[in-house]
């Protein structure tokens, strides 16, 4: 029997007794949520008849995704980072802020304090040479009206040939594939890194055990990510999606996004490779950006998330 009690008087004052509506204390903005997901979530119970038993299997996937740190993960997953962003170009479009490079997910695996650089760097530390194939990445970054942009600050991250990311893999040196260029004066960044892999979630994870429940796969195509920032521009987070990965348009984060794919070009060797001692096959991409400019100071800055290192 299907019995619904949360409309009731008595269950709505008990709801709002334990979101903090009943004193003064504590923030107001946290006590109308919790009183939203509180209310949802018994809602949720009650249409859809959950039984004891799958309430407490999910508290336990909660605990265990928590302690395997793949929270993030399951948010990319499940495509609601994917829909924050379709839902500030929504916010955008109704007040005319349209153009430019678009937007894509951080992901989870973004580190604060890489090595800056003045219009070019290495981001390798050499550990895959002879396996990974060099990779020389450029572009410009422009501003709304197509000019280039000296000064900007391109902070830049990927995976290695494992699919794995410095920081968290504890087998790479750190900010081993992270960098930030400041672009030149002709709104230029260079760098020189390896082709990365693509990933897929951990097979014994509990994101992936909710995928496979799902009947989906846990497989993101090679990628590369980017924070963008300038003075008086908004500041851009987003990645390229390689092109000719099989994963390219079926990326399980959600983040392949048309402008957003990155054509790379693999040569068979020239004389500016040689030069810097790589010699035979490596790979080109080039990608620009344009930028926004800002309607306020605040839309300079990245957002405050939390994330595995800060700033400061």
């Amino acid at each position: 029997m299907n019995v619904k009690i949360t409309h009731t008087p008595e269950v709505q004052a008990f709801f709002k007794e334990v979101s903090g509506l009943g004193n003064d204390q504590g923030s107001p903005r946290l006590k109308q949520l919790m009183f939203r997901v509180v209310n949802e979530i018994a809602k949720i119970v009650e249409d859809l008849d959950v039984t004891d038993d799958e309430f407490w299997v999910l508290i336990d996937y909660l605990n265990r995704l928590g302690s395997n740190n793949e929270a993030g993960l399951l948010v990319a997953g499940l495509g609601i980072e994917h829909f924050l962003d379709l839902l500030q170009d929504a916010k955008d479009e109704q007040v005319g802020l349209v153009g430019g490079t678009p937007r894509t997910i951080e992901g989870p695996l973004y580190v604060a304090g890489a090595p800056l650089s003045q219009g070019q760097a290495r981001m390798d530390d050499g550990s895959e040479d002879g396996v990974a194939t060099a990779l020389f990445l450029q572009g410009v970054v422009r501003d709304a009206d197509g000019n280039p942009v000296s000064g900007a600050v391109v902070d830049l991250w990927h995976a290695n040939t494992q699919g794995a990311y410095s920081y968290f893999d504890s087998r790479q040196s750190e900010y081993n594939l992270r960098r930030r260029i400041v672009t030149d004066s002709e709104g230029r960044y260079r760098a020189r890194s390896i082709v990365p892999s693509g990933y897929g979630c951990n097979p014994q994870g509990p994101t992936q055990e909710c995928l496979d429940q799902l009947g989906r796969h846990g497989q993101r195509p090679a990628h590369i990510h980017y924070f963008i920032s300038a003075p008086g521009h908004r500041h851009l987070t987003t990645q390229i999606n390689l092109s000719g990965d099989k994963y390219l348009w079926d990326d399980f984060a959600y983040a392949t996004r048309d402008g957003l794919v990155g054509q790379v070009n693999f040569v068979e060797g020239n004389a500016q490779a040689e030069q810097l001692g790589i010699v035979g096959r490596h790979a080109e991409l080039e990608f620009d950006f344009q930028l926004q400019s800002a309607p306020s100071p605040e839309a300079e800055q990245r957002s405050n998330r939390p994330r595995a290192l800060q700033e400061g």
